[in-house]
């Protein structure tokens, strides 16, 4: 049986790559995809999750959620995106039309429709996560679980201690914490071994699909300035690890654990404090990734790019 999804991202390079592994991987059956401000502005998240989506020859609804944070401005990151968010390619038109419901709308739907309980997995700031929760706490029990890509157990890429998508809206990770349902971190300590290498590239490349040639634009573009901003040639793969944690369960080790964010510290808002030794004498309140079978990982990535047009 495949697992039901819900995608909700801030596409970026790394989220074009976990949606064609939401889309392409078998053992996932991708309902929807809602969009969040967060890499870029949202008039270009929305926008980018239907063109990766089109180009892959996938028909789900795609919604526009949060433009920005629950209480903060909105931070971008168009040093390593690049303007639109999808540096590098010619972009075409997105052949799917953006859905006249908000992303809280189509979330909503979508759990209620589903004969099952659907998993969430969000790889960008939890805002539209959060929003949901907060008005339709009902529907907490339709959700299986939220896979979120964020956070580090070590330090952060956005500041020394804070992940980016932690930083851009620490509140509503807090609030998501704090609504009792199923919840995985994938941080960096993990995603940074998910490495966009020379080898990784051309196995990529070999699927022949038009999908994989899209991929290997976005990829020179992406490693280019991971290069640039953190001396990383072989950029970090971030995203679609938290994919691969219901694709694949086996590829990731997760260690139950107690998670907090930092909301306040005038130097570490946003870093997300793990305490896998108990320190603080709270109770479990999350699943931590800390290991990645690398190899397992990009064979599951390479093979749902292979499966798309």
């Amino acid at each position: 049986m495949s697992v039901p999804i819900i995608v909700d991202c801030d596409p970026g390079h790394d989220d074009a790559l976990a949606l064609w592994l939401a889309a392409g991987h078998p053992a996932l059956d991708l309902l929807a995809v809602t969009a969040v401000g967060g890499n870029v502005p949202l008039e270009h998240t929305s926008r980018n999750a239907r063109i990766v989506l089109s180009v892959a020859g996938v028909d789900v609804p795609v919604a526009a959620g949060a433009a920005g944070p629950l209480s903060r401005e909105l931070v971008t990151a168009e040093w390593i995106h690049g303007e639109n968010g999808l540096g590098g390619p010619d972009l075409p038109e997105p052949a799917l039309p953006l859905d006249p419901r908000s992303a809280t709308e189509l979330m909503a739907d979508t759990l209620e429709a589903a004969s099952e309980p659907v998993a969430i997995v969000a790889t960008g700031p939890l805002t539209n996560v959060a929003v949901l929760l907060r008005d339709r706490p009902d529907l907490a029990p339709r959700i299986r679980e939220i896979v979120w890509m964020g956070g580090s157990t070590e330090r952060g890429n956005a500041t020394p201690y804070a992940e980016f998508n932690a930083l851009v809206d620490p509140e509503a990770l807090a609030l998501v914490l704090g609504s009792g349902v199923r919840f995985t971190m994938v941080g960096l300590n993990v995603t940074h071994r998910a490495l966009v290498t020379p080898a990784v590239r051309t196995a990529l490349a070999a699927a022949g699909t038009r999908t994989a040639a899209f991929g290997d634009e976005l990829l020179e573009f992406f490693c280019r300035t991971n290069d640039e901003v953190f001396g990383m040639p072989d950029g970090p793969l971030h995203d679609p690890v938290a994919v691969a944690v219901l694709a694949d369960p086996g590829c990731v080790e997760l260690r139950h654990t107690r998670l907090d964010v930092e909301l306040t510290g005038t130097e570490t808002l946003g870093a997300t404090s793990v305490d896998f030794d108990g320190m603080l004498g709270r109770e479990p309140n999350a699943w931590v990734a800390v290991g990645l079978d690398v190899d397992r990982f990009w064979a599951g990535v390479v093979d749902a790019v292979a499966r798309l047009a």
